[in-house]
């Protein structure tokens, strides 16, 4: 459950972008915390549903581990009603005994993460297919307008024993 915090990191106003469906973050990696993703992305129903399962998501990937995250896709676009999010995530010090097997498993693609937490998850060393890119990488090129795009950083509270 999202928590009051003392620390906020302002992210940036959307931008439009031209040959793109939805204005964007502007170029760049933005620091933020899970109160702040929450209070400006979570404006109707769906948007929370999506912040519910990523949340249980971001609790087992930082509980093993892992030090940070990197979240895009539609949901942090103008998008009303977004059908997902994108999650690439630091393998670095996870521990794979504690780590959900979901995250690895691509036998049937995004499929099964997308069912238990309604998005995609991929390690930020792996090779996006059609871009030959890190998915690190790819997370920050629009995919319409081929154009710069923002994306935000989400630390490891639970590990830093900080505010979410």
């Amino acid at each position: 459950m999202v928590t009051q915090h003392i620390y906020c990191v302002m992210i940036p106003d959307f931008k439009n972008v031209r040959n793109s469906s939805w204005a964007l973050l502007p170029p760049g990696i933005y620091d933020s915390t899970l109160v702040e993703v929450f209070n400006r992305y979570v404006i109707n129903a769906r948007r929370e549903a999506l912040f519910r399962g990523m949340e249980r998501a971001l609790d087992n990937l930082f509980k093993s581990g892992c030090t940070q995250v990197y979240l895009d896709g539609s949901y942090v676009t103008a998008k009303p009603l977004p059908n997902d999010y994108e999650i690439c995530w630091d393998p670095k010090f996870v521990n794979l005994y504690a780590l959900d097997p979901v995250f690895l498993d691509f036998s049937n693609g995004t499929r099964p993460q997308k069912q238990k937490y309604l998005g995609e998850f991929f390690p930020s060393t792996s090779i996006e297919g059609n871009s030959m890119q890190p998915f690190l990488n790819f997370f920050q090129t629009d995919k319409e307008s081929g154009k710069a795009k923002g994306i935000i950083r989400l630390f490891n509270h639970i590990m830093k024993g900080g505010a979410i």
